[in-house]
């Protein structure tokens, strides 16, 4: 649950974002943090996330201050919680000597909780995967019929390695019918049941490989 409100934001996008994996409405305070979330929201890995559960207090000069960290990610169970701080590299540079207190503050607190505290910026969020998860995850959340993902299925596990065009391609000769059947492609790959190296820009030419 979120210890405090993200406020509205004339210098940065602010809202709310779509999510089941949220324990608390998945707030972001600007396009970067979004961009985390939707990560989160897409990784297998990720169980759930909750965007600034805690806030960190500690001494400074005589005075007591607080910090509240961006996000605290669960991970499936073997991976220790990790909490986020989700920050542009030219703020960390420009705001540093009063961010690194914080910082310090953050990782001392995680460690407390056997936690891991972590950065993100722009370098680790904004890449070919992020692109990746933005247009499966409009896929991964639908519901499908079984059968043409069975026959996708199956096709893919005889074929072991192909690409998404070749793929349909050995479903369906008909050009209509492979456009029809593109969708539930997609939903397999955001769901993660065909493989595929999603570090990479994922296209109709992408390697893809059977998981079963």
């Amino acid at each position: 649950m979120a210890i405090r409100r993200v406020p509205k934001n004339y210098r940065n996008v602010t809202g709310i974002m779509a999510s089941r994996k949220a324990l608390a409405p998945a707030d972001f305070e600007s396009t970067l943090e979004r961009d985390f979330l939707t990560l989160l929201e897409f990784s297998p890995l990720v169980r759930a996330f909750d965007v600034q559960p805690v806030t960190v207090t500690w001494n400074q000069s005589g005075k007591d201050r607080r910090y509240t960290p961006d996000v605290l990610v669960h991970y499936e169970p073997g991976s220790k919680p990790e909490l986020y701080e989700v920050k542009y590299r030219q703020d960390l540079w420009k705001d540093w000597k009063v961010l690194r207190p914080k910082l310090r503050a953050g990782v001392h607190f995680a460690r407390e909780q056997g936690w891991r505290f972590r950065i993100a910026t722009e370098v680790e969020i904004r890449t070919p995967y992020l692109e990746n998860a933005k247009f499966l995850l409009t896929f991964a959340r639908r519901e499908f019929q079984s059968e043409p993902c069975s026959q996708l299925l199956l096709s893919l596990h005889e074929l072991r390695e192909t690409s998404p065009a070749g793929l349909l391609l050995a479903v369906c000769r008909d050009e209509t019918n492979r456009a029809l059947l593109t969708p539930a492609l997609w939903h397999l790959l955001g769901t993660f049941r065909i493989g595929a190296d999603l570090h990479r820009p994922l296209t109709m030419d992408s390697r893809i490989w059977s998981k079963e």
